[in-house]
């Protein structure tokens, strides 16, 4: 399989629908891009994707992340009309998917396209359609099929409980922003993906027994919480820096996450990665983020010994329609880099 830059593997990753629950494509994608450079994987019970590097110290061990499930939803209901209510799969707003195409998987009848809409959504019939709250009761979606009845749909072979994954649109610009839906975690998989490449390329040794998880249930809380081995030391979950009011983080930097939700991240982890930072002049900003859980969090909350860290690129508009810029992806993935051949804290 051809190498691909970063932001380029990013894109086509961001193509391939995963939300919650609805994985196994992506995970055997990127198992095949591993499997073809010349690394072994495996496939844990949950469906996430693991691979371990051996490195010079065997007795202690690191462990990193980037999780590759996404927001989305499921067919909650059928309406009397033929519409579909959904049930949203992630923590996110009804607005901030209205108006999206999207697409139902169903599970032996194909996928069908439809549009994510308000039922108020014509202004020359509902003196409400700018008013009228975005729920779950007034969102729904409009197939592309010629349909009016719950019988025409299941017809169709559409189901309670299909999967439902928005178009995530994504464009590289010519001055190299990314926007998409979805960067959320796609681009920390890109990185960790190249640098699984690029390690195997060089032939070089890393300091230390690294394990690699590809998570896959991360948007709902629980995604790296096992399959961590009792010699692992540290664990860093590269996911993404929330952009605000109130925040540092940027779309041109790395951010390393100092709190989250879930309280305040390993000091001394936290201050190695600011140290490798200023050493190696890679471009880095400190940030709370006040309603954000991880990989590293989830693994905390189950018990596990370790030192927890947690980086990413800066996202405009995360859990929406996103954005970052090529600069952001290059520090997080230098500070990756820098950060796996150096000592342990």
């Amino acid at each position: 399989m051809e190498y691909k830059s970063t932001i380029e593997l990013t894109k086509e990753l961001t193509l391939i629908p995963s939300p919650t629950g609805f994985t196994q494509n992506i995970i055997t994608y990127i198992k095949n891009i591993l499997t073809d450079n010349g690394i072994d994987s495996s496939i844990n019970r949950k469906g996430s994707l693991l691979t371990t590097i051996n490195g010079e110290n065997n007795s202690e061990h690191r462990f990193i992340t980037a999780h590759i499930d996404t927001l989305g939803a499921m067919v909650r209901s059928i309406k009397p009309d033929g519409r579909l209510k959904i049930d949203l799969i992630g923590g996110f707003k009804y607005n901030s998917i209205e108006g999206e195409y999207c697409t139902i998987h169903t599970q032996n009848s194909g996928n069908f396209s439809g549009t994510i809409l308000m039922h108020q959504t014509s202004v020359h019939v509902y003196q409400d359609a700018g008013t009228a709250e975005r729920n779950q009761s007034n969102i729904e979606i409009r197939l592309d099929e010629r349909v009016s009845t719950p019988d025409d749909i299941l017809k169709l072979g559409i189901q309670i409980g299909d999967f439902i994954s928005f178009d995530p649109r994504t464009v590289i610009t010519k001055n190299n922003f990314i926007k998409s839906r979805h960067l959320d975690d796609k681009v920390s998989a890109a990185i960790l993906i190249n640098f699984l490449i690029d390690l195997k390329k060089s032939g070089k040794k890393l300091p230390y027994t690294t394990h690699f998880l590809f998570s896959n249930n991360e948007e709902i809380g629980y995604g790296g919480n096992s399959n961590i081995d009792y010699r692992v030391i540290e664990y860093l979950a590269v996911d993404m820096g929330a952009m605000g009011d109130d925040q540092q983080t940027d779309e041109y930097s790395v951010s390393i996450c100092v709190k989250d939700a879930s309280g305040p991240y390993h000091l001394g982890l936290r201050n190695h990665l600011v140290n490798l930072c200023s050493q190696h002049k890679i471009n880095y900003k400190l940030d709370i983020y006040p309603f954000y859980g991880s990989d590293a969090s989830a693994a905390m909350k189950a018990g596990a010994d370790i030192k927890h860290g947690l980086i990413g690129a800066g996202i405009d508009a995360s859990h929406a329609f996103e954005r970052t810029h090529i600069d952001s992806i290059n520090a997080t993935k230098n500070l990756v880099y820098t950060y796996l051949f150096s000592q342990m804290v």
